[in-house]
């Protein structure tokens, strides 16, 4: 196989979709190197599976719920590129998310876990690494339909978000009555909200020839995402949505992997600050549009 000609920095690559996509791109992408930033163990026991795809892969050890884990990593990745022991880095994909069964649960540096994961740590990670990206460039965030919070995107098992600034919903026990199952699914549609901002203020500050787009993969069966959400949302996802294989509305893992690698590897157009519904560009929620409460989560994060 030919030397990687370009590098791909992804989190959330070591089970459900992410591992299907990964593998995907380095099936279809041979000149890519995927540098995934995992966990010890699990990037341990995805490792031999992408190899055996491609040689070009690399783990580092990173927590997502640690500041100081995810700089780390990150300056781990500046090293090698400065060193020229990764070729030019082309896309970064931020694809790992929390779903927790309370809104209780806090990060090593005291935030409420899910925001810590789902958007405090994409944004560190963008920040140290965005200088890096050589054009053409592609950035991804993986977010959900669940943000809708109505009937048609979650069929009543998720409720609406409640965003009320970044400094309140980073907080532990932020929701009402925090230690129950409903407030930990409010902190994820919150917390997938918040993605969609901050895609749409990176949008506004990246230069040309770099593009960024929140990808929605909707419903897929067997990801393990509610694996710590609650008994009634696992049973949804273990025995209801699996039921809808058949129709257009649900997607097996590796299909929703090869539609996230399609967005991945910029076969899905969409320009900079798209919302990535499955297969194409649409609209996400009305409330995800909001200028003045990007720009204040973006000075809050700068801040953290």
């Amino acid at each position: 196989m030919s030397a990687a000609t370009r590098t791909i920095v992804m989190t959330g690559a070591t089970r459900g979709i992410g591992l299907e996509a990964a593998q995907d791109v380095l099936r279809r992408s041979p000149e890519t190197h995927l540098v995934i930033l995992a966990r010890g163990t699990s990037g341990a026991r995805a490792l031999p599976r992408l190899r055996e795809v491609s040689p070009h892969v690399s783990l580092i050890d990173t927590d997502l719920a640690s500041k100081a884990s995810v700089e780390a990593a990150a300056a781990q990745v500046e090293d090698l590129l400065e060193a020229g022991d990764l070729p030019p880095l082309r896309s970064i994909v931020c694809n790992a998310g929390v779903h927790l069964s309370n809104a209780l649960t806090t990060s090593v540096d005291g935030y409420e876990l899910t925001f810590a994961v789902n958007v405090i740590a994409t944004h560190l990670l963008l920040r140290r690494l965005h200088l890096h990206l050589q054009c053409p460039a592609r950035v991804v965030v993986t977010v959900s339909d669940a943000h809708f919070g109505d009937l048609r995107h979650t069929g009543g098992t998720m409720p609406a978000p409640h965003w009320a600034g970044p400094e309140t919903v980073s907080r532990p026990g932020a929701f009402d009555r925090p230690a129950r199952i409903r407030a930990g699914r409010r902190a994820y549609t919150t917390s997938k909200l918040g993605g969609i901002h901050l895609v749409h203020e990176w949008a506004r500050r990246l230069p040309d020839g770099i593009d960024i787009v929140s990808y929605n993969p909707s419903l897929v069966s067997g990801t393990g995402l509610a694996r710590d959400a609650g008994r009634r949302l696992q049973f949804a996802m273990t025995w209801i949505v699996p039921l809808f294989l058949a129709t257009p509305l649900v997607d097996t893992p590796r299909v929703a992997g090869r539609k996230l690698a399609d967005t991945i590897l910029g076969l899905t157009p969409a320009p900079t600050g798209a919302y990535i519904h499955r297969t194409r560009a649409t609209r996400s929620s009305a409330e995800s549009y909001d200028a003045g409460r990007e720009k204040i989560l973006w000075d809050w994060l700068e801040q953290v």
